[in-house]
């Protein structure tokens, strides 16, 4: 079933590129494992997925660790907390959730010297829900030019986790607004290439919008479990 669904969320993401005139290639899938367990992910490599997304430390570390011999791309994409950056800084390839100075600090002081620097995306807080974490967007331009040059991090980009909506047209404005600033910082000179929007329920808008990364896991692995 894994596999079939990789297949058939593969396969929507070029039509739904094509026909919003995006070329598919330029649209990358994340497979959102949390709390899955080591055999799922064997499914989805099976198929050819190589990226996978983390929210939970504890949940995450065992299966990085006993997957070792492939070779895959790892993102954390919780919330960041101090005592934690550590261990995220030396397991993971990615940070999609970072929102605050202090924290990219601690992640490019922590990076190993012998790793590639930790790619990074600023994560907002594009709905300006309280219970959400990110930046405003009039925060961004600061917080971007300070993390662009912190020696052991690579600025990707942004990502962002909009309200909720089954409107198709009101799921596009957040996104929308997103990929303007996204535009707007790179017109600034920053060398930024990934827009991490979208998932299961408004994958759609969200690459009509110009998303570059989706995270996709309940259409995928089916209904999350708790950790």
């Amino acid at each position: 079933m894994i596999s079939e669904k990789i297949t058939l969320i593969k396969a929507n993401i070029i039509e739904i590129a094509q026909q919003f005139n995006r070329f598919p290639a330029d649209i990358n899938l994340l497979a959102v494992s949390k709390t899955r367990p080591v055999e799922d992910i064997i499914a989805a490599i099976n198929v050819g997925q190589t990226s996978f997304g983390e929210s939970y430390l504890q949940d995450a570390l065992p299966k990085i660790q006993a997957l070792t011999k492939y070779d895959l791309e790892w993102h954390f994409i919780g919330a960041l907390q101090s005592n934690k950056t550590r261990l995220i800084a030396e397991n993971f390839d990615w940070v999609q959730s970072v929102d605050n100075f202090k924290h990219a600090q601690r992640l490019s002081t922590q990076r190993p010297t012998s790793l590639s620097p930790l790619n990074v995306c600023i994560q907002i807080n594009i709905s300006s829900e309280p219970q959400k974490s990110g930046i405003k967007l009039n925060e961004l331009p600061n917080l971007a030019a300070e993390i662009a040059i912190l020696p052991n991090l690579c600025l990707r980009g942004l990502m962002a986790l909009p309200i909720s909506s089954q409107n198709f047209t009101q799921q596009c404005l957040p996104f929308r607004a997103l990929h303007d600033t996204y535009q707007q910082l790179k017109n600034l000179g920053l060398n930024l290439d990934t827009l991490s929007m979208g998932m299961t329920n408004d994958m759609e808008a969200a690459i009509a919008e110009g998303s570059t990364l989706v995270r996709i896991g309940t259409g995928i692995f089916g209904k999350r479990q708790q950790v």
